[in-house]
């Protein structure tokens, strides 16, 4: 089959959102299926057309900005031009584009299953109220006019003040994780890189420095996990500077994160096997997240599937990865006091929070995630088929 994917932003932006998407379109490629990626050329520097991993990607170019949204007046005719050949549309939101391209698939009489990945919670101020507006409006056109909406978690589902309204339609698939194999060779050189000194305990928190992250709940804790574990040291892997839409909060942060001195590094955005040694090297992996911008976050499997322990936020989606494997501990979101006491119990016995990692690891493959949609798209497809033939008068 083929599968035109339309969202704001593909790689190599980095969030979890196009990680998930990226592993998705790659994993339904290798599976033989012909996969297209709409999206925005949010950086001139990208091509307007290229091909990765068997994946074809088309980026529409930007004509102004909304909040961390994009307008993109062309994108209409080339989702047109681009649904024409696909069996199944699959749209990712939040994304502004969703409702035309939805109305269009409607229109064309497509099969279109909408991925939703977390409700849209932006700062205050009047520009981004209008994009949380315009944002929910969308979803709304789009989760009315889909066929199916597929989100990670019924815990989730249930509990987003737009979602629950839709659970007539939805479908659960969790998301897909994968973590490059590494050698002990490719864990020295890491260690080596970032100079983790023997004994030292890594906290590791990977994401990007945004608002929903919390990450001024791990900082705060710092100073009661410094006092047990002396020798603790954060390691944030992510985007931490020119965040958009996060640049206030960046410089909130700065000088409290500075007073942490050599107990906080930033690594930035790496590389898979990196990523993969920075996973095998952390004692906990933090995800202090504080609403529901955060649904689920993958990292915690990453983490699992590497013999890592997690400490995440007591919130609808995200607790579902500790909850479901015991690898970890919850704690309530915003709480820097239980925060400090999960991360102090799982470096005093981390081994205690170590669970079945082969069975994690094939349960949230891409493959397993890939047939799981392929089951859904070929569902909705024959689905879709038999209400255009009955409508025609042809079908009995």
């Amino acid at each position: 089959m083929r599968v035109l994917i339309t969202l704001t932003y593909y790689r190599p932006h980095y969030s979890g959102l196009t990680i998930y998407v990226e592993r998705l379109a790659r994993a339904m490629v290798q599976r033989g299926h012909q996969v297209d990626i709409l999206t925005s050329r949010y950086d001139h520097s990208l091509p307007a057309h290229e091909v990765l991993n068997g994946v074809e990607i088309h980026r529409m170019a930007v004509w102004m900005r909304i909040s961390k949204g994009v307008i993109m007046p062309v994108l209409p005719f080339h989702a047109w031009q681009l649904a024409q050949r696909a069996d199944v549309l699959n749209l990712h939101v939040p994304q502004l584009d969703a409702a035309p391209v939805a109305i269009l698939g409607k229109w064309m009489k497509k099969p279109l299953v909408l991925t939703y990945h977390c409700d849209l919670l932006l700062p205050k101020g009047v520009v981004h109220f209008a994009a949380n507006r315009a944002s929910h409006f969308a979803n709304r056109i789009s989760s009315n006019l889909a066929d199916v909406i597929v989100t990670n978690t019924r815990d989730y589902a249930e509990h987003s003040q737009f979602l629950r309204n839709y659970l007539s339609k939805v479908k659960i698939i969790p998301p897909p994780v994968e973590v490059e194999q590494i050698s002990d060779d490719d864990q020295e050189a890491f260690r080596q890189r970032t100079a983790i000194k023997p004994g030292q305990q890594i906290i590791g928190m990977a994401a990007r420095l945004a608002t929903e992250k919390g990450v001024e709940y791990l900082v705060d804790a710092m100073p009661a996990i410094l006092a047990r574990h002396p020798q603790a040291r954060v390691l944030f892997v992510g985007q931490y500077e020119e965040v958009v839409g996060e640049e206030t909060y960046a410089r909130k942060l700065q000088p409290m994160i500075k007073s942490l001195g050599e107990h906080w590094t930033f690594l930035g955005v790496l590389p898979p096997i990196e990523f993969a040694a920075f996973l095998h090297q952390a004692d906990v992996l933090v995800l202090p997240s504080i609403n529901s911008t955060e649904s689920f976050g993958m990292v915690q499997v990453e983490a699992m599937v590497c013999g890592t322990p997690v400490v995440a936020s007591d919130l609808p989606g995200v607790r579902q990865p500790v909850t479901s494997t015991g690898m970890g501990m919850i704690t309530p979101a915003r709480d820097t006091t239980a925060l400090a006491d999960a991360v102090i119990e799982i470096l005093n016995s981390p081994n205690q929070y170590i669970q079945n990692i082969t069975q994690i690891k094939h349960r949230y493959s891409g493959q397993q995630i890939a047939l799981e949609y392929e089951s859904l798209f070929a569902a909705a497809i024959e689905k879709k088929i038999k209400k255009v033939t009955s409508d025609s008068g042809t079908y009995t």
